[in-house]
């Protein structure tokens, strides 16, 4: 008999529970926006004040949202610690266990809970959370599909692997939608016969980034195991850039090259006889996961282009400023060997002063909260500059809170992160016939850093490879109104990757989250726009000039 009666009323049930918490999750955000801050401001038992009043509302138990169940009475804990409050602190801590807390290495890392880490009840609770990690990584992340690396693997590991792309995409992927000529079941199908059919791991885990890069998702990727990276692939000692279409050698990493003439600026013609732009759409682009075409013209032509197996020659035929033709042999060494040549300059924070009194930061990397830490001793003197440069068109992603928190510096006033999606799978509803809905999560406020920020005008640069938690820090600027977005259109891709192991040792992600502006807007498969577009060009890159540094520094002038 069919279900229908018991589904409407389970939905309209549903219905009426979230219009009762409705303004409570306004209330929550508000609220604990403001002990974030106290938090930062070291106020601790303000904070916990906040945090309390939130865990006795009536409206608290009944919120849907698990994750904000734990938040709340984690939070509460850390505060209480922090001000020497331990009995307080464990009882809020056993709260966010009960309510699912389930990741023991963030509670074995946090120094929050250090006054309290000695306690036994806090090692009862971390033994109660350490456990429930382990059935669900039983559940989920099973090693029994970690098999370990051999140059060939079998049949059936094969399969599994397959498999396991397969069922982690089908039931965890938000994009399918963009997708609407793709038959996932199909295609599964019909890469069946070609993984089996492989006879190496390379050229096994080849075809598996062939079948996820389908999924065109820059945060949806197959990694090789490291014994392919390390020991069987390797890559010339020089980096290519792609500019005005036209593909270029940017860096070389040893010197001996350069007495050959090559030499950054040389123009790349073919590789291995075939035109550039060719091979990479040929050799290069099938396996690369993209969510945009700049970000999969820069992996192609830029991050991947000259790879392939180690020691095994490149054939390149280059062009100097002047016309001239010449054909080279670069090796491709391993990255251990790689490693041992002299390194291109780079650091995850870079502060100057420009001419005009403009302060040029380049936040390099969002991966270690210590950029907060250096950008925090440089802020003395980037307030006394006439203007600032943010530059992030190196950034490929890391933590979003980090660029959150560099962004603190430059308002006194709340701003708000990405509003996102993810799927809201239930088996059951889908066994009474009802369309898959989606769980969305508002824009949550970010607290400024502090009372005194910095007011003067602010450019933020971009390019293609302004990436993931990058990209969340342009999207928060921007709907700050902070300042203006100068370059090229971001990669346009974020969002929770859901990483797992895969026979062989390599591993895979997929993306299980859709971040939007605050206000809906879309630029994941898009890239945040900048407001005023300049793209390199060649004759500045043979200058040695920063096209879109100059026109940035040429807008703040004229304001």
């Amino acid at each position: 008999m069919p279900r229908l009666i018991p589904l409407v009323f389970l939905l309209l049930c549903v219905a009426q529970a979230q219009d009762d918490v409705c303004s409570f999750h306004k209330l929550l955000r508000q609220k604990s926006a403001e002990a974030e801050q106290l938090y930062y401001q070291k106020e601790y038992e303000k904070a916990a004040v906040l945090l309390e009043q939130l865990r006795h509302n009536p409206n608290f138990t009944q919120m849907e949202d698990e994750q904000e169940r734990i938040e709340v009475p984690y939070n509460l804990a850390c505060n209480y610690s922090l001000s020497g409050e331990k009995e307080k602190a464990l009882e809020a801590l056993g709260e966010a266990v009960a309510a699912g807390l389930s990741q023991p290495d963030n509670m074995r890392q946090d120094s929050d809970l250090d006054n309290i880490r000695e306690e036994a009840q806090y090692k009862k609770l971390f033994a109660e959370v350490e456990a429930r990690s382990k059935i669900q990584n039983a559940l989920w992340n099973s090693p029994a599909l970690n098999t370990e690396y051999h140059p060939d693997l079998t049949e059936d590991e094969k399969v599994a692997g397959l498999s396991r792309l397969w069922s982690e995409a089908k039931y965890n992927f938000p994009f399918f939608d963009r997708l609407p000529g793709l038959d996932w079941d199909a295609v599964y199908l019909s890469y069946l016969p070609k993984v089996r059919t492989t006879r190496s791991t390379l050229e096994y885990y080849d075809k598996l980034r062939e079948f996820y890069a389908l999924l065109h998702d820059g945060h949806t990727a197959v990694g090789y195991p490291e014994e392919v990276i390390h020991g069987i692939l390797g890559y010339p000692p020089v980096s290519t850039r792609l500019i005005e279409g036209r593909v270029f050698i940017d860096a070389v990493r040893d010197p001996s090259l350069k007495q050959r003439g090559i030499v950054p600026g040389v123009e790349v013609l073919t590789v291995d006889g075939v035109p550039v732009k060719d091979y990479g759409n040929s050799h290069v682009a099938p396996r690369i996961s993209a969510s945009t075409q700049q970000d999969l013209a820069h992996r192609t032509y830029e991050a991947s282009l000259l790879s392939g197996l180690k020691h095994i020659s490149v054939e390149l035929t280059l062009r100097d400023a002047a016309g001239n033709n010449q054909k080279v042999m670069l090796p491709r060494p391993t990255a251990a060997e790689t490693d041992k040549l002299p390194n291109v300059p780079w650091s995850r924070f870079e502060f100057k002063m420009l001419p005009g009194g403009i302060a040029y930061v380049a936040l390099n990397s969002f991966s270690d909260d210590a950029v907060v830490k250096d950008f925090d001793a440089a802020f003395g003197e980037i307030q006394k500059s006439n203007a600032l440069i943010l530059d992030v068109r190196m950034n490929g992603g890391g933590s979003s809170n980090i660029g959150y928190d560099i962004l603190g510096y430059l308002t006194d006033k709340p701003f708000l992160d990405s509003q996102w999606s993810t799927r809201d799978y239930r088996p059951a509803f889908r066994a009474w016939g009802a369309a898959e809905k989606a769980y969305r999560g508002e824009p949550e406020p970010i607290s400024p850093h502090g009372a005194n920020p910095y007011s003067k005008a602010v450019v933020v640069l971009t390019s293609a490879q302004t990436f993931s938690a990058a990209e969340d820090f342009v999207v928060a600027f921007d709907s700050m109104k902070r300042g203006t977005i100068i370059g090229e259109p971001t990669g346009g891709s974020t969002g929770q990757p859901l990483s797992f192991d895969l026979p062989g040792g390599g591993y895979a992600r997929v993306c299980a989250k859709h971040d939007r502006y605050p206000d809906g807007r879309e630029f994941v498969g898009v890239g945040v726009q900048p407001k005023i577009p300049v793209h390199p060009t060649i004759s500045d890159f043979r200058a040695g000039r920063d096209t879109v540094l100059l026109a940035a520094t040429e807008f703040l002038t004229r304001k």
